[in-house]
This record gives structure tokens, sequence and C-alpha cells, in this order.
């Protein structure tokens, strides 16, 4: 329908509240693509078809032909973030055994989702930020090692995290992170214990057989107790601490860092 040319306004109007609504459906793809720590599922399903293309021939179809690097867990020599592995896409490595890879954005973009969503075209691409920046936060605003020990240093109150890049998943991370109910395995969760004493032991359990259960206590005391022993032994089903008031960016920053822990060398 045509606006009467006596109402200007209302066509400026018009075509005003257009350009709001183009730029908020804009701003909705970007955001979903950077800033909720993950990559969009067609960005996942491109990067399959470009890696198939470029990248299956040396590195193979599961990524793991290469000595020293897996692509699909994860692993590589030198690159701890996203930034880290586009750069070397297009750089190359190995002095000249892989060559530098001129892609468009959006090919580079899912390449990354791929080995990020594990080779999996229907998975999770985890944002993987700064470690730098990531162990600041850690040690930091994030307040992880309130609870966390890494390498020696830190309360034993919470798991040790001193090899957890070896062992989880960037997306495991994430999920510790933003929803920790959801991600808490079950031999670390919180218990509560009587004794036929009258002894209360609050504290986490680290293992349990059919007669006896280990904790490590609210003191930080590895306690080993016979079930026959026991009036109660209660296991929270909640867990010990709350989803991450960390912003986008600062998760993937911990998840760079928390990567790069794999154990004292």
């Amino acid at each position: 329908m045509t606006i009467p040319s006596k109402y200007p306004y209302l066509t400026i109007f018009a075509r005003y509240t257009a350009l709001l609504l183009l730029l908020s459906v804009f701003q909705q793809g970007m955001a979903q693509e950077a800033g909720d720590h993950q990559y969009t599922t067609e960005a996942i399903e491109a990067g399959s078809r470009v890696y198939t293309q470029q990248c299956a021939l040396c590195h193979g179809p599961e990524g793991g032909l290469i000595d020293g690097v897996d692509l699909r867990r994860g692993q590589f020599p030198s690159v701890r973030s996203d930034d880290d592995l586009r750069a070397l896409v297009r750089s190359g490595a190995g002095e000249g055994r892989m060559p530098g890879f001129n892609l468009r954005p959006e090919e580079m973009n899912g390449v990354i989702a791929f080995i990020r969503a594990g080779f999996d075209p229907d998975g999770i691409a985890v944002k993987i930020g700064d470690p730098v920046s990531g162990q600041a936060l850690f040690q930091g605003k994030g307040e992880c090692t309130n609870c966390h020990r890494v390498n020696g240093v830190g309360p034993r109150t919470a798991p040790d995290l001193s090899s957890i890049g070896a062992v989880r998943t960037p997306a495991s991370l994430q999920r510790n992170l933003l929803d920790p109910a959801t991600a808490l395995l079950p031999i670390n969760r919180a218990v509560r214990i009587v004794t036929r004493n009258e002894e209360t032991i609050v504290g986490r359990r680290l293992n349990e057989d059919t007669y006896t259960v280990q904790v490590i206590d609210s003191q930080e005391r590895l306690r080993s107790l016979k079930k026959s022993d026991l009036v109660s032994f209660e296991i929270s089903d909640s867990p010990s601490k709350q989803p991450t008031t960390l912003s986008s960016d600062e998760v993937a920053d911990v998840i760079g860092y928390l990567l790069t822990l794999r154990g004292l060398q």
C-alpha cells in the first residue's frame, strides 16, 4: 500500500522501523556466531565440507594421521585459542609440510567450528579464547581457586583440575561452567554422613564400593569409612556451585586456559 505523500513522516518512520528490524536480525545472527560460546549448525556443516576437501588428505577423516596432532580431540602442539588456529591455517606449519590456506571468512569459521565440534556435524562447537586471559579470570574474577586445586596449589574441596585439559572436552568444560547441575560427575557430589559415634561429616565423595566410602571432608581431610559404621549417608543432587556469571568471551577464555592443564610436565 502506498502512503499518501501528504504524510512523508510516515514514510520516514516506516523506513526507520525496517532498518531497525534488519539490524536486530543481523545482530542476533552475529550473537549466535560469536557471543554464545558456539558456532552455528550451518557453520559446522560448511566446515565439514571444507575439511573433507582441503584437510582430510593429510590429517585423515578423523583428524589423527599426523604424529602429535589429533584434531578431533583438540590436541595441538602449539594451538590454544581459536585465533591461534586461524593463524596456523593461514600461515601453514611443519616447515612447509602444511601449506597455508587462503580461506574465505565463512570457510575459516566453518572449519574451526567443525574441529571444535569434534568432527560431529550435529555437535556443538565451543568457542575457545585466550588462555592467558583465562588464567587471570580463573585466579581472579571467576573465583575458581577458592575451591579448585591446580598443580599443587589451592584447596581440595572441589576436584583437582591439574589434568582437566587431558580428560575433558571443550563442550564438557563449557557445560560445567554454564550448567553445573547437568555436568557434575556422580563421584564428585557433596555428601553428608552421620556415624554411629554421632559425628557429622560434610564433604565430597571420592570413591565408593559395597562396604566403604572415601570422602574429602570440609577440613580437607581424606576419610575412609565403613558403611556398617554409618547411621546415614546422604548424597546431594544439587551442585556445590552456581552457573558462572562471566561473560561469553570470558567463559571462552577460561575454557582456553583449562585446556592447557594437562598435568605437570
